[in-house]
């Protein structure tokens, strides 16, 4: 018996031992353009907490559907799972009424009773951080709600700009003293504003281990606070991340933002054009390339295709009669393999429908087809896994009609991407022009294998398919690999005549 126990363990030892792996290039030391964000309206994710469920009634798009901090604890092994290696939270700050999506600040140190206790979100980031999972928060500094206590308070008038609807999108003045959706502006340039604000921003940080603001409307704030705000929450923690959530008017006009300390974007003329390539087949990419340009640092970059403020991508796809799995799955392997931080919106997993706010906030259904979310894993592992996706230079080989193949280099790692967007299946051949030759690309993504032959490698793609190449050395015949299948088949078979004898022994007795 022994002897058995001891072959077995050989066998197996072997057979583990023969299955080819890919080593990629060791990734340097997580830096925020590595990250993957999933990014969440709190309310709408996962009710983790019934006690905290007044005023809930998930048929009205207006109430509260129940969604809290608890939930999302909860989920914390679905989303690393996911391969996300961040997650972006929606204000949690204490609202007023009906302010389920938490943009109605009524007080900027507490949590929305809705959502739970300051313990539970300490919690949350406690755990997060376990599985390291960074945390960002929606951090408001335009406006507060109507009820806010400051409002009606005598001494706080100059707290506010006075009222007025913003009639020019293209007056920045106007865009930094007007009112949006009727709510209180705060006036940033009054000093007892700005240092009540950055001194709530920083009692967050040093009270909860957050890791990043996101900041709603960050263009209806003036560039000076953003100055004075990004060197105080950076003096708090070290790689402390800010992110911009504008409004989609008055884009274009970013790189002051970053001038001033403010980490990354949301882009949305960038998002735009993403959407209006995806949503069907058969587009050039041509609107895509160099669209970072503007920008300081485009690796960091927020890309995305959806968010709290935009109607869903899977609308656009169903307006264009298109099936939106396919889709989603070509759209999200562009998104995972391009310069810039990946913010995903939640339910994009599902291809989440909804058009205008709060149809775009309708609630998370975790009982649903997972060959999405499948798919969405494997990117998120190919991602966190090959250096040059996130680290790596960008040269676009070919774009024609929806097909594209583009490389992106990293120290000694070339991965090559490729992406059929388009309604038949493609063949593209590249080069020495393009690629080093003499080598084989191996497919990661749906294991293709792509062996140079006469200093060309010859690409085939289906439609609505992609495919993330690495550059390797060829395998070729490999000798040591069929030595080690001649042992395991001889262990096999002198695994079965020992089992046989003692069968025969055990039988006589």
């Amino acid at each position: 018996m022994k002897k058995i126990l001891i072959i077995s363990i050989l066998l197996f030892s072997l057979l583990f031992s023969v299955v080819p792996t890919y080593a990629a290039t060791q990734k340097p030391d997580r830096q925020w353009q590595d990250e993957t964000v999933y990014s969440l309206m709190v309310d709408r994710f996962n009710d983790g907490d019934t006690q905290n469920d007044s005023d809930v009634n998930t048929q009205d798009p207006l109430a509260y559907a129940g969604g809290d901090l608890q939930g999302i604890i909860d989920k914390l092994d679905y989303l690393k799972d996911m391969g996300f290696t961040a997650i972006r939270l929606t204000s949690i700050f204490d609202n007023t009424a009906g302010g389920y999506h938490g943009y109605w600040v009524n007080d900027f140190y507490k949590i929305d009773e809705h959502f739970g206790s300051l313990k539970t979100f300490m919690k949350l980031v406690k755990e997060a951080h376990e599985r390291e999972l960074k945390v960002m928060i929606d951090f408001v500094t335009n406006n507060v709600s109507a009820e806010h206590p400051w409002v009606n308070d005598p001494e706080k008038q100059s707290w506010f700009h006075k009222q007025q609807d913003i009639t020019d999108l293209n007056n920045q003045q106007e865009m930094e003293t007007g009112w949006v959706n009727d709510l209180p502006d705060l006036n940033q340039d009054n000093p007892e504003v700005e240092s009540y604000l950055i001194e709530a921003a920083k009692w967050w940080i040093n009270n909860t281990g957050i890791d990043g603001y996101s900041l709603p409307e960050v263009n209806h704030v003036p560039v000076s606070f953003w100055s004075d705000f990004s060197k105080a929450v950076k003096d708090e923690k070290e790689n402390f991340f800010l992110v911009g959530v504008g409004s989609q008017t008055n884009d274009g006009t970013w790189e002051k933002y970053e001038a001033a300390g403010i980490d990354s974007v949301y882009d949305y003329s960038y998002s735009n054009k993403l959407r209006e390539v995806f949503a069907t087949t058969d587009k050039s990419f041509e609107s895509l390339e160099g669209n970072h340009d503007k920008f300081q640092q485009p690796e960091l970059t927020a890309t995305f295709f959806d968010n709290e403020n935009t109607v869903r991508f899977t609308s656009d796809i169903v307006e264009q009669k298109m099936f939106p799995g396919s889709r989603w799955r070509t759209a999200l392997a562009y998104l995972y393999s391009t310069p810039g931080i990946p913010m995903v919106f939640y339910g994009s997993e599902i291809a989440l429908n909804g058009e205008e706010a709060p149809d775009n906030h309708r609630l998370m259904n975790f009982r649903t087809e997972k060959e999405l979310i499948d798919y969405i894993t494997k990117l998120g592992e190919l991602r966190n896994q090959l250096p040059s996706l996130t680290r790596g230079t960008m040269e676009m080989l070919y774009d024609k009609d929806g097909m594209v193949v583009y490389k992106r280099s990293f120290q000694d790692e070339t991965s090559i991407i490729a992406i059929n967007n388009t309604s038949k299946s493609q063949n593209i051949t590249l080069t020495k022009e393009d690629i080093e030759t003499g080598k084989e690309l191996r497919g990661l993504l749906k294991d293709d294998l792509v062996r140079s032959k006469d200093d060309k490698y010859e690409i085939i793609i289906d439609r609505d398919e992609a495919e993330y190449y690495v550059l390797a050395n060829k395998s070729g015949l490999n000798l040591t690999l069929i030595g080690s299948l001649v042992v395991v088949y001889i262990l096999v078979m002198v695994f079965l005549i020992l089992i046989k004898k003692r069968s025969r022994k055990n039988g006589e007795v």
